[in-house]
């Protein structure tokens, strides 16, 4: 199963007669991510003009709704952006080209967009041809009324999302200098292929196209991905066929071939994957009586043991940090699961969670700088961040179900650009994906359904 092998290849073709001002993407910075924090920049999108033959296309109108609304999702979901309302436009887009006046008869004037404070314009067309899509864009900063990006996608219908998705990253890459995040994808388990099993599920960051990848019939959990996303780890509790149990046993998935094989299947625990810069796996391994962390191949070989106890205490959930340098993992050694960080090799440990009863499933922010981090207070969980060596703890999630009691709030993971944060909440009664700012605000529901969801982790941007 070649699963990010689309129906169609999305490519910038042909040069367009409008100048970029910049001269390549990202040459010149228009939002400074510092600033963004504090203001946003305006700016308008009218709806997205279609310019094929459309009696040769009955469903244009619903592509060009889609590709609108994950634009616009992606957009809004960047936090850099206000979006001004087209109720207040002062000209109809409908009835003026994507160029400006000067650059063509029928063009817009950038005048009637400053009167009403607009920072930056998207315009954009597209047309379709067969299952053939194209999509033109053009962003200009108005102030100076000059373009910041000029650029036409082509795809198939069928993956116009991945067309979308991709315009959005060069969007922002051509304001910040800094790419988007919208081709990354996230990982899961869930229940939704119904029963009682769980099975690893991969989807698009904003939850859309679900494609199950395992079929035990079991109960999957603690999938990750590889630095590359070209493979995927998780455990699955699979029966013996001697003695008919069933143990938590680790596979690894090749994500463009969908080979899928046995890498740990030592009698008790095989879980909590973490891959490393290099490729090899971190786990949880029980076959000596107590959870211990080791370094594994791919393969299989056990490299190092990286825990021990003391004293029979359990070491789980390994997460390594981005450079390779330190691991972070769970501990109850000091009577409590807690929070504590290593050195590569297992040296050096230091404990860095004291508040509460239960913390688990530490997460690392792509800069290495931060750890997320579930933790037991007033008889619930919620999702925590705090610098890597323990301070400067914040809560970020805080919520009740209707009924009005405390929900659950569980296994946070950052964004590949660092600036959002995903995390499980049974708020509607069923475990749901959400994602927030680093700060808590602007919860977004990712998953909308009556299935439920665990430790989603978030690829790299896929390129």
């Amino acid at each position: 199963m070649k699963l990010f092998l689309l129906s169609a290849f999305v490519f910038l073709f042909g040069a367009v007669s409008f100048s970029n001002e910049s001269g390549s993407p990202g040459a010149q910075i228009y939002i400074k991510l510092g600033d963004a924090q504090t203001k946003r920049s305006l700016i308008a999108f009218p709806s997205l003009q279609y310019t094929g033959n459309t009696s040769a296309a009955s469903n244009y109108q619903t592509v060009g709704n889609e590709l609108y609304r994950v634009i616009f999702n992606d957009l809004s979901v960047s936090t850099y952006f206000q979006f001004i309302q087209q109720s207040a436009f002062l000209e109809d887009p409908n009835k003026t080209s994507l160029l400006p006046q000067g650059s063509d008869p029928k063009g817009f004037k950038f005048d009637t967009w400053k009167q009403i404070g607009t920072e930056f314009l998207l315009r954009a067309g597209f047309s379709m041809s067969g299952d053939s899509l194209t999509l033109e864009t053009y962003t200009y900063h108005v102030p100076r009324g000059t373009v910041v990006l000029a650029k036409k996608y082509k795809g198939t219908v069928a993956a116009l999302r991945r067309v979308a998705h991709t315009f959005s990253n060069d969007l922002l890459e051509a304001l910040t200098g800094q790419k988007g995040m919208f081709l990354s994808r996230i990982v899961t388990t869930s229940d939704r292929a119904g029963g009682e099993s769980r099975e690893v599920y991969v989807m698009d960051w904003d939850g859309f196209a679900p494609e199950k990848i395992s079929n035990h019939k079991s109960v999957a959990l603690s999938p990750a991905w590889s630095p590359d996303n070209k493979k995927i780890a998780y455990t699955a509790f699979v029966q013996r066929a001697k003695t008919k149990i069933r143990n938590a046993d680790m596979f690894i998935y090749e994500v463009l071939t969908g080979k899928r094989w046995l890498v740990s299947y030592r009698q008790g625990i095989n879980s909590g994957a973490s891959f490393t810069p290099d490729g090899d796996i971190l786990l949880t391994i029980s076959q000596s009586g107590t959870p211990d962390i080791y370094k594994m191949t791919t393969e299989g070989t056990l490299s190092q043991r990286l825990t021990n106890g003391p004293h029979g205490a359990m070491n789980v959930e390994p997460a390594m940090s981005p450079d390779g340098k330190k691991i972070a993992f769970s501990s109850d050694r000091s009577g409590q699961p807690m929070i504590y960080i290593m050195d590569s090799n297992g040296s050096n440990i230091k404990r860095v969670t004291f508040a509460g009863k239960y913390n688990a499933t530490p997460a690392w922010s792509p800069d290495g700088k931060k750890l997320a981090f579930a933790g037991w207070a007033d008889d619930h969980f919620d999702v925590f961040t705090m610098n890597a060596d323990g301070s400067d703890m914040i809560r970020i999630t805080s919520s009740k179900k209707p009924n009005g009691k405390w929900a659950n709030n569980e296994d946070p993971v950052f964004s590949p650009d660092g600036r959002l944060l995903m995390f499980t909440s049974n708020r509607t009664g069923n475990n749901q994906i959400y994602i927030s700012n680093l700060d808590g605000s602007e919860e977004r529901r990712i998953t909308n359904d009556n299935h439920n969801y665990f430790k989603p982790k978030w690829s790299k941007n896929i390129e």
